[in-house]
């Protein structure tokens, strides 16, 4: 086997979808790395990854240098980080190992290993698919979370349901209706259980449904609602909570809650979108998750293997191969 790469740099643009997935795989490989902010300027950024010169002329003006000495290992996500890292492949001479996570279309062949989810459809030589988004969680962040968290949770009843919201994107909208039928199907299972919840909103959950649900909490005394004022105990509801239930607006999010091994359910927000439709229906067909419709979520049937360790054991892999 080749020795480790020493150099490692991790695309990063702002988004934090495509950032947590950067690092996650960089942290997965217990190697030091980079971490390069990046974001492409106009007209980069509009121009579709056929179109998109792969050069370094595009980067913006914002984001770190990338300079050689080139490393041994970029990794990519998101359309906007293809181009730069293509043109840092072939700057080092095709030195460079590149890998994409997320499918980037027709520059697939182009890159040494690519890592969409499953829905995408990618195919090739190069591609290997997973079933759910990559993420920072582990065994050992959950343990820690648990140990930390463990005082400020010990006066919560069981069962305690972790409730992660998401919030409005380009497809989904969390209005307040959404968030009056959400409270009633919580009221139904409370009702059924005795089941406390541990509701924790995120940066992007609307106004409107924060409203609705701060209300709720003011007035039931089996709630505790964060929303933003004080530490985030997100990952202390991922690794306490006997079951999770996460809006469908964030594959991060539900990849997230998988990644703990207990109980997790869906509930949909307004809209429709096909890919994240197509990515929902395989974990309900896989049994990996439910439909929240007000009774407990139910036991894995399957559990999704954790898709950053696949995508580590690959890249050490490719690193260890020759190179063509």
């Amino acid at each position: 086997m080749t020795p480790f790469p020493s150099t490692i740099w991790a695309l990063a643009l702002p988004e934090a979808g495509f950032r947590s997935q950067v690092i996650g795989l960089a942290e997965a490989l217990d190697q030091p790395f980079i971490l390069k902010n990046v974001n492409l300027k106009k007209p980069w950024s509009l121009m579709p990854v056929r179109f998109c010169p792969f050069s370094l002329m595009g980067l913006d003006a914002a984001s770190d240098m990338l300079t050689p000495p080139w490393p041994d290992l970029v990794i990519s996500c998101g359309r906007r980080t293809i181009p730069l890292a293509l043109a840092i492949k072939r700057a080092s001479g095709g030195r460079t190992r590149a890998v994409h996570i997320q499918d980037p279309k027709s520059a697939t062949p182009l890159f040494d290993l690519v890592i969409p989810m499953t829905h995408d459809g990618a195919k090739g030589t190069n591609v290997m698919q997973v079933d759910t988004a990559l993420h920072r969680i582990t065994e050992e962040k959950l343990s820690e979370a648990a140990s930390y968290w463990a005082h400020s949770f010990s006066a919560l009843q069981r069962p305690l349901v972790g409730v992660i919201l998401g919030g409005s994107n380009r497809t989904y909208r969390f209005t307040k209706d959404v968030a009056e039928r959400m409270i009633t199907l919580l009221d139904q299972l409370h009702s059924s259980t005795g089941a406390y919840f541990y509701i924790a909103a995120s940066r992007r959950t609307d106004d409107e449904a924060l409203h609705v649900f701060d209300r709720f909490s003011k007035t039931a005394s089996h709630i505790r609602f964060w929303k933003g004022e004080e530490e985030n105990p997100y990952l202390g509801i991922l690794a306490l909570s006997d079951a999770l239930i996460v809006t469908e607006d964030s594959v991060s999010m539900i990849s997230e809650a998988l990644s703990t091994g207990n109980p997790v359910a869906t509930f949909p927000l307004a809209g429709v979108s096909t890919r994240h439709g197509l990515f929902i229906e395989n974990l309900l067909n896989n049994g990996a998750v439910t439909r929240f419709d007000g009774t407990m979520p139910k036991a894995v049937s399957a559990r999704i293997p954790n898709a950053t360790t696949i995508a580590a054991n690959a890249v050490r892999q490719l690193l260890a191969s020759p190179k063509s």
